[in-house]
């Protein structure tokens, strides 16, 4: 007689976005060391700390160090072309002052047609 095999199916399961969410809210840190030696002499040590949660949690755990960073704040304009074009601007003024450098040409022949 054949016997009947009962495929048995977990009670309870998990989606990716429930992992998530618990990750996300209890957090959870990877660490590791890399040590490279030759001849018992360190050439090379690093130490990896990752830690993965939310903002909340992370606020709650006393990191916040996005929170005085210049280039999270609103309102800054740190990359965009029209404030690329004016840092250079002042570059180039401060260096023809200067006299180092002659008259530079005209931005429009920088665009694209």
């Amino acid at each position: 007689m054949a016997q009947q095999r009962r495929m048995l199916h977990a009670v309870e399961s998990s989606t990716l976005a429930d992992v998530l969410e618990r990750v996300l809210d209890k957090g959870i840190v990877i660490a590791g060391d890399i040590r490279v030696k030759l001849v018992d002499i360190e050439l090379l040590s690093i130490q990896i700390r990752l830690v993965i949660c939310s903002v909340d949690k992370a606020k709650e755990m006393g990191m916040d160090w996005w929170v005085n960073n210049p280039i999270f704040q609103r309102g800054e304009d740190h990359g965009t072309l029209a404030s690329i074009e004016e840092r250079m601007a002042k570059l180039e003024a401060s260096l023809m002052k200067e006299g180092t450098v002659n008259e530079p040409p005209p931005a429009s022949a920088f665009r694209p047609r």
